[in-house]
């Protein structure tokens, strides 16, 4: 078929990690070079995976040597694709990113894993699920398949009609409200089976002191008043982590999160920002070398900085509702993912909330 994207063409990918990752492989497919840039932070984030994995497959991307943005792919309408070797130990994005774009290299693309545990695993597991959806024949580890190798058989995609369902990561700062006022909210469409990752959330924040169930309206979290700290391998929910501090910042007990060394990567360096944030604020908050240590201290008014991080953002936003004076620094950050975020969060606290309640 003749290619999608035409060449020349530019996408400034801002700090979305997986715009950067995901869209570069489909640009080898374009007619012509696809030029690619984002903002400071995007040139310091990892894409010698995706970078590497390509070249490895046939194609031509010049990036100065950097094995980072900014970078050109030139596209020539087609890749052989095939067997690749790649280190998906800082991003789970490096073999995604290859898979989406699989079906359509004239070999298809087997992505073998080689280095440290893969975090965030189980959004692979996500992305194996739609291209299956889609008619794409995947053979995955988890099936029975070889330990750390995904193989996509080239062939066409099926176009059908998909219920997208809510980013339930999002739910993070929401379910947290309700955790640190003793109040209640429910988020409508929670699906009781899902490959989501932040599905882990009501197993969590569980643990930490609230309630979950589902109802006819959706999934209603309760908070009981009371807030434990938490031990928990978060390296399957690294995005998780910056509200889930937070919330371990208000809590009885110290708090131990680990297995998110990845999150140093990230939008900007999130455990040493949460650190420097929570602490700034009168905390007690430590970075060890793959976690956070948190030991909850009265904590006090201030500017809380959010790095252009939308997490960092939400989780400034559930301290401000048990501690006076917190300020949120540039809380427009959060259009990345929630573009209402302000106007959502002030009517979840009055009551008036369109996709769930508040109370």
């Amino acid at each position: 078929p003749a290619p999608a994207l035409r060449g020349p063409a530019s996408i400034d990918v801002g700090n979305a990690g997986t715009v950067m990752r995901f869209l570069p492989p489909l640009a080898v497919l374009a007619d012509g070079p696809v030029h690619f840039d984002g903002d400071p932070r995007s040139y310091e984030r990892p894409q010698h995976g995706v970078i590497n994995a390509l070249r490895a497959l046939g194609a031509r991307i010049d990036d100065g040597g950097r094995g980072a943005f900014p970078l050109t792919v030139h596209g020539t309408g087609a890749l052989d694709g095939g067997p690749v070797e790649l280190d998906a130990s800082s991003s789970s994005q490096f073999v995604s990113a290859l898979l989406l774009s699989g079906a359509r290299y004239n070999n298809g693309v087997e992505v073998r894993h080689v280095g440290g545990p893969v975090p965030s695993l189980p959004h692979i597991r996500m992305t194996v699920e739609m291209l299956r959806l889609a008619g794409v024949q995947v053979d995955a580890p988890e099936d029975g398949g070889e330990k750390d190798v995904w193989r996509v058989t080239p062939g066409a995609l099926i176009g059908r009609d998909v219920v997208v369902e809510p980013d339930l990561s999002n739910a993070a700062p929401f379910f947290a409200a309700a955790l640190v006022t003793g109040g209640r909210v429910t988020v409508r469409d929670w699906p009781k089976h899902t490959t989501q990752p932040g599905d882990q959330l009501r197993e969590i924040y569980s643990r930490m002191g609230g309630v979950c169930e589902f109802t006819d309206e959706g999934l209603q979290f309760t908070g009981t008043g009371r807030i434990h700290g938490i031990e928990a391998d978060l390296h399957d929910v690294g995005e998780l982590t910056p509200v889930i501090a937070a919330v371990a910042a208000l809590a009885d007990s110290e708090s131990h999160l680990y297995g998110i060394a990845h999150l140093r990567l990230h939008e900007t360096d999130r455990l040493a920002a949460l650190a420097k944030e929570i602490n700034d604020l009168g905390g007690d908050v430590t970075e060890t070398e793959d976690g956070l240590r948190i030991r909850p201290r009265p904590l006090h008014g201030g500017v809380f900085h959010t790095y252009e991080d939308h997490r960092l953002a939400t989780a400034a936003a559930v301290i401000g509702l048990a501690v006076e004076g917190v300020r949120v620094e540039n809380v427009a950050t959060t259009a990345k993912t929630l573009p209402d975020f302000p106007k959502m969060w002030d009517e979840l606290l009055t009551g008036a909330v369109a996709g769930g309640r508040g109370g």
